[in-house]
């Protein structure tokens, strides 16, 4: 049951006070995104007295409209949700937001962190086990994201007539009165354009790949065939974890050792290489399944070890994986295993730059040449392996050395 929470009246004059007193401002976790049923409404946003926000379900059929998958309207109403919980604790309806608003989200996504939040088996229990992550700030890819949606929201129900007729997230001052890409170089990159104002500048990161004796360990840590078949496919497929969690029986083909994946974002249909490990790991787990599930070509692949046997989800394999990185003392990530596949493709001397774009499914090239960075964990030897080891202690080669290798050549 939720619990109705009296949200009092504020009008403009105290807007300016309240909303900038950020210091002692508490945001309760009221409101909730819930999952449906309904092929027509994936998601359903409630208010604290748990009706449907008519604003955030306007603009969700709108994305579905536009061919957003269920996992981006999902995405899309946990950003809304947090920006209304914002709302909600100011006094201010979504509707009357305004760039004041706007501005103090920002800060305080920036400064107040993340909350602590209650295990989701002990909703409304007080335990004296916090996260780690409490408090601290939200990374600067999710207030930019924050600031997209958020920015997308207004500009639709401006359009509609139903929301503010000036967008409380706009974009860059000198940016808004040119065309975008006005200009452009066709020889050059694609700058960023169109910026919004409150949006954070997003450090471009190196991917982390997972070392391959921490792999082992990883991977001998695994309790299950269904969990060694996972990993075994995601290390050496590359394939993201919900496009391997979509695979049904006919789309494994051990004959050519191929899966065929529903690529995230353009839906397209392709099939990508594995490992042989990956289907032997596999036929054990299905051997393991015999007369347990359901039979049948559209039939899921991966389900749950326990009773009553349903399809495996994203979240439950999340879970598995953070059991296993507990047990090892570790923080290593489902996305780690596809950023480990694409390291050890680029050092293959067997495949070029475009097979492992095409593998990993990238739009563009660029996103695969991020691969391409020497990893921090490396040795300086293993770039140069003509040059001789160094003994242990000495900043160079002794005089007499370097001079019989001068004489050699």
């Amino acid at each position: 049951m939720v619990d109705v929470i009296d949200i009092p009246a504020m009008d403009t004059d105290n807007r300016q006070e309240n909303s900038s007193d950020l210091a002692g401002m508490v945001v309760p976790p009221v409101g909730r995104l819930v999952a449906t049923a309904d092929e027509w409404e994936p998601y359903r946003l409630l208010d604290p007295a748990g009706a449907v926000v008519e604003g955030v379900a306007a603009f969700l059929r709108e994305l579905q409209a536009a061919g957003r998958s269920p996992a981006t309207l999902r995405s899309y109403g946990l950003d809304l949700l947090r920006w209304l919980r914002f709302l909600w604790a100011a006094g201010v309806a979504w509707d009357r937001a305004t760039r004041l608003e706007a501005r103090d989200f920002c800060r305080w996504l920036l400064v107040a962190g993340k909350p602590a939040r209650s295990h989701w088996r002990k909703q409304g229990v007080i335990t004296t086990t916090v996260r780690a992550t409490a408090g601290e700030p939200y990374a600067a890819s999710v207030r930019a994201h924050s600031e997209t949606v958020l920015r997308g929201f207004y500009d639709f129900h401006r359009d509609a007539g139903t929301g503010p007729i000036l967008n409380p997230f706009p974009l860059e001052r000198s940016r808004r009165s040119r065309r975008a890409h006005a200009h452009h170089n066709p020889m050059d990159d694609w700058k960023a354009e169109r910026v919004g104002r409150y949006r954070p500048t997003v450090p471009r990161r190196i991917p982390r790949a997972i070392p391959d004796d921490r792999f082992n360990e990883l991977f001998a840590a695994l309790s299950s065939n269904r969990d060694r078949a996972l990993v075994a496919f995601w290390i050496s497929s590359g394939a993201r974890a919900s496009e391997l969690l979509g695979v049904r029986q006919r789309d494994v083909d051990p004959g050519q050792q191929l899966i065929t994946v529903v690529r995230k974002g353009a839906r397209a249909v392709q099939q990508v290489p594995a490992s042989a490990d990956a289907f032997v790991w596999l036929r054990l787990y299905q051997q393991e399944l015999h007369g347990k599930v359901p039979r049948g070509r559209t039939q899921p692949v991966w389900w749950t070890l326990r009773r009553p046997y349903r399809p495996l989800t994203y979240h439950a394999a999340h879970r598995m994986f953070e059991r296993t990185n507990a047990a090892l003392g570790s923080e290593w990530t489902l996305h780690d295993l596809r950023h480990s596949a694409a390291a050890r493709m680029v050092r293959d001397p067997h495949l070029t730059l475009t097979d492992v774009q095409w593998v990993l499914g990238h739009a563009h090239l660029s996103t695969t040449e991020v691969y391409l960075t020497p990893a921090p964990r490396r040795s300086w030897r293993a770039y140069s392996p003509t040059t001789p080891v160094r003994p242990d202690g000495a900043t160079s080669l002794p005089r007499r050395r370097r001079q019989a290798m001068t004489r050699s050549r």
